[in-house]
């Protein structure tokens, strides 16, 4: 993922998503592309079309901060991919502050984290790095996404998304899940774009899904803090959750994520099902090995 290439590719498909209409633009006659022409977007932005030219070729070298915002309203860019341009500019000059790495290279939940996903009984809880990879669960969590487990997934969501057929199921909309997953997931490529294991995981997945791998040239970018989702559990049928993503301060780059159900909503007692499936197998597993915790089998590699 050169930051150059990713610069030009960004800029090239917002531009092509914005009509001149859209922009308040008067055009006339046949045009040969959809959206804006490149000169239209530099006067919009208040440029000179040379060196609006040399910005969308992704020579973001020396753009300071305020033609960069010119740019993004030129463009009308939502608050994710304003970030998304920046993150792409602080690259290009060498000022990206990659998500900070610990060592050893496996992760393991402090004492007050897992703590504070075990208090949440009611729905599920997780942490989540930024390439999507969950690294603790509280015991509903560990029950609902069983099949991310268990499975081609190995862990990742993105993986469970692309190469896990039942993830097809798992997600009503599949389509829109799809598209949030490689937009978190370009979007996390804008703020590490040195992290290894990201490139890794998308050449894999660009190998083995075009699915993924037409989503992956759109260069849509997206946050992903609160919202409703529409899940198929296996276990036990429909599920509308909505769901909060906090930021941990004390681990950067991770996000803490808890889906709810509204209380006494059908699928509030399907959650509550699920909860006490999750215990008896809980229960019956400590009895074979005392030693043994749910969270045990959420500990994985973060850098």
């Amino acid at each position: 993922m050169n930051t150059r290439d990713e610069a030009r590719e960004f800029l090239m498909s917002r531009r092509a998503n914005i009509s001149p209409e859209q922009a308040g633009l008067a055009v006339s006659g046949h045009r040969r592309v959809a959206g804006l022409r490149r000169g239209e977007v530099a006067m919009l932005a208040d440029v000179s079309p040379e060196y609006y030219a040399k910005i969308e070729r992704g020579n973001l070298v020396g753009v300071s901060d305020s033609v960069l915002e010119s740019v993004a309203r030129a463009l009308q860019l939502d608050d994710a991919e304003r970030e998304h341009l920046f993150d792409l500019a602080r690259a290009a000059n060498g000022r990206a502050q990659p998500v900070r790495r610990r060592k050893p290279k496996t992760w393991v939940a402090r004492d007050s984290l897992t703590r504070a996903l075990e208090v949440i009984v009611n729905g599920p809880a997780f942490v989540r790095n930024g390439r999507m990879d969950i690294l603790a669960t509280n015991a509903l969590g560990r029950a609902f996404y069983d099949e991310v487990f268990a499975g081609p997934g190995q862990g990742n969501l993105a993986r469970y998304c692309f190469l896990d057929e039942r993830a097809r199921t798992f997600y009503p909309d599949w389509e829109a899940a799809a598209d949030v997953t490689v937009a978190i997931l370009r979007t996390e490529a804008g703020h590490d774009p040195r992290d290894k294991q990201l490139h890794d995981l998308v050449g894999e997945l660009s190998t083995r899904s075009n699915a993924f791998r037409t989503r992956w040239g759109a260069h849509n970018v997206r946050r992903h803090g609160s919202g409703t989702k529409d899940f198929h559990h296996h276990e036990v049928g429909d599920l509308t959750l909505t769901y909060e993503g906090l930021e941990l301060t004390a681990e950067p780059g991770l996000s803490f994520l808890i889906y709810t159900a509204e209380p006494g909503s059908p699928s509030d007692q399907r959650l509550q099902l699920l909860a006490s499936l999750a215990a008896t197998a809980a229960a019956a597993t400590l009895t074979e090995s005392p030693s043994h915790s749910v969270l045990d089998d959420t500990r994985t590699t973060k850098d």
